[in-house]
C-alpha cells in the first residue's frame, strides 16, 4: 500500500487549481448571453446599448476594463468594494471570476450605437479641454489617455466616445468629491479635483459626440 498516495492526490489538485487560476479558460459568449438576459439588459441594453442616461453604455468598451470595474463592485475577501454601488454590488454577489469574464467580452464585441452633442458652445470648450488639456492648471489632455477619438488604450484606459453626458458627468464629479476612487494612483481624482461644474460639462458633453 502506497502511504504516500492522499499526498501525491492533494499535491496533484492544487497544482491543477494553480494552473487553472493562472491560465483562466476562454470567456463563453452563450453563458454570458443568459446573464445578460436575466441580469444585465433591463439597465444597460441587451447589446450593451443603455436606454437610460443614468446607466453606462458597454457596448465596445474594452474586456478589460469593464472586467475591473465589475470585480471592483464585488466584496473580496470580506472586505469593502473598491467601487461603492448598491445596485451593481447586488449585480455581481453570485458572479463568478468567469462570468465576469464572459460578460466583459461580450460587451466588448457588440457594436456601439453613435450619439452627437447637443450644446455647440459647450462642445467648443470641451474641445479645447480634452484635446489640449489646462497647463496653468495642470490638467493633462484627456487625449493622452483615451485618444483622439475616444477609444481609449485597452488594458488601460476606457472607451470614451459616445457614451451619456449625464453618465460621463456623474462619474467626473464622483471622482472629484472622492465618491469614486478605484483610479489606479488617483489619475482620475487628481484631473477631476481641478474642473469646475461647467468644465466637466462640457467635457461630458464634447465625448458624448465623438466617435
Amino acid at each position: 500500500m502506497n502511504v504516500r498516495w492522499p499526498g501525491f492526490v492533494v499535491a496533484s489538485a492544487l497544482a491543477t487549481a494553480s494552473a487553472f487560476a493562472q491560465n483562466p479558460p476562454p470567456p463563453d459568449p452563450a453563458k454570458a448571453q443568459g446573464i445578460v438576459t436575466q441580469v444585465c439588459a433591463a439597465c444597460h441594453g441587451a447589446d450593451g446599448n443603455s436606454a437610460q442616461p443614468a446607466n453606462p453604455n458597454l457596448a465596445g468598451q474594452h474586456a478589460d476594463y469593464t472586467l475591473k470595474q465589475l470585480m471592483n463592485f464585488k466584496l473580496q475577501g470580506g472586505k469593502p468594494a473598491e467601487r461603492q454601488n448598491p445596485i451593481m454590488a447586488g449585480m455581481v454577489a453570485n458572479l463568478s471570476a468567469d462570468d465576469m469574464r464572459s460578460l466583459a467580452a461580450y460587451f466588448e464585441n457588440q457594436k456601439p450605437r453613435p450619439r452627437t452633442a447637443r450644446d455647440p458652445q459647450l462642445v467648443k470648450l470641451g474641445q479645447t479641454i480634452y484635446r489640449g488639456g489646462m497647463a496653468a492648471r495642470g490638467v493633462a489632455a484627456c487625449t493622452a489617455c483615451h485618444g483622439p477619438a475616444g477609444v481609449g488604450v485597452p488594458a488601460q484606459f476606457p472607451r470614451l466616445a459616445g457614451q451619456y453626458a449625464e453618465y460621463t458627468a456623474a462619474q467626473l464629479k464622483a471622482f472629484r468629491g472622492g465618491e469614486r476612487a478605484n483610479d489606479p494612483n488617483r489619475m482620475m481624482r487628481a484631473m477631476a479635483e481641478k474642473l469646475s461644474d461647467g468644465e466637466i460639462s462640457a467635457l461630458a458633453e464634447y465625448i458624448a459626440g465623438l466617435r
